[in-house]
């Protein structure tokens, strides 16, 4: 198991258009990946779980990945949060 913490960049958080593209990058991995905020943790295959988070800008969550592929997904969600939410 893989966990990795990430504040949140983008200034709107984590709404509809961020959550499609993070449901889409997950869906090329084996591996099961979560996001927790706080006490709740969601698995990252529904955009109703992850909208149900409410993630604002300047947040802390995370990652969690699990399975065969978890360092190349853990690698690529990272990258996600550190770079490609706050274009989005």
């Amino acid at each position: 198991m893989t966990t990795n913490d990430y504040i949140i960049l983008a200034s709107q958080g984590i709404h509809a258009r961020p959550a499609t593209v993070l449901i889409r990058l997950v869906k090329n991995f084996k591996s099961a990946v979560s996001l927790k905020r706080g006490d709740k943790i969601v698995r990252l295959n529904s955009m109703l779980n992850i909208l149900s988070l409410a993630i604002k800008g300047g947040e802390s969550i995370t990652v969690i990945v699990e399975g065969e592929d978890e360092v190349e997904a853990a690698q690529a969600v990272g990258l996600f949060f550190t770079e490609q939410l706050k274009e989005l």
